[in-house]
């Protein structure tokens, strides 16, 4: 995969995520939840590291890239421990974060 499909991936995916957490769940619950409005932030925000060269990261772009990864792995295990019942937009976005931790990963390997 080049990494070009890798940056499309990752950007597909983590909008993907971040407009679940903003905007979906927040609407089907009728309300505004803390949780769930900072976790869709916090993926636009390391989107925003990753993609926008921002010169607090653009030396950093390997720690971003791990710091996205450890993001999403925790969001899927909060899901794990707090997310029943499950449904299935739950799974949709666990596996949508699954595949954005994967292209991160691959993302990462591609610039090394």
């Amino acid at each position: 995969m080049t990494r070009s499909t890798l940056r499309a991936i990752i950007l597909v995916t983590g909008l993907i995520t971040a407009l679940v957490h903003l905007v979906l769940l927040n609407v089907l619950m009728g309300t505004i939840d803390p949780l769930f409005t900072l976790n869709g932030l916090g993926y636009l925000g390391l989107l925003a590291s990753l993609f926008l060269d921002l010169p607090v990261v653009s030396k950093q772009r390997t720690l971003v890239h791990w710091a996205f990864m450890a993001f999403a792995a925790v969001t899927i295990l909060a899901w794990v421990v707090m997310g029943r019942p499950y449904n299935a937009l739950g799974y949709v976005t666990k596996l949508d974060e699954l595949i954005l931790i994967a292209a991160l990963f691959l993302h990462l390997r591609a610039r090394a």
